[in-house]
């Protein structure tokens, strides 16, 4: 049997409209795995190429941003709260559904 060949995939390459970002999050998001949806985060940063600008907004490095945005990460509330208001999202509190 040959070798099977792979490619590298990166989410943020997919995100070319505001409707895949939207969509894509809040698929990320209804799974509740916090690293998951912190390197989606980064995913969509990376798809608007903002990471600069949204790196300077939480008052980190883009290297520290990178790392704290990845499935390992662990930045702090204002890091993300912040990220995500750069990318013109914003967090809220809604109750969870009741299972029936």
């Amino acid at each position: 049997m040959g070798k099977i060949k792979t490619y590298k995939w990166d989410a943020a390459d997919y995100l070319k409209t505001e409707e895949d970002i939207a969509d894509y999050l809040a698929e990320i998001f209804k799974d509740n795995n916090p690293a998951l949806e912190l390197a989606a985060i980064g995913d969509v940063a990376k798809a608007r190429k903002t990471m600069k600008q949204s790196a300077k907004k939480a008052n980190v490095g883009v290297n520290s941003l990178y790392k704290s945005l990845s499935k390992t990460g662990t930045p702090y509330f204002k890091t993300v709260s912040s990220v995500l208001n750069c990318l013109g999202f914003r967090l809220s509190v809604v109750p969870l559904e009741k299972a029936v």
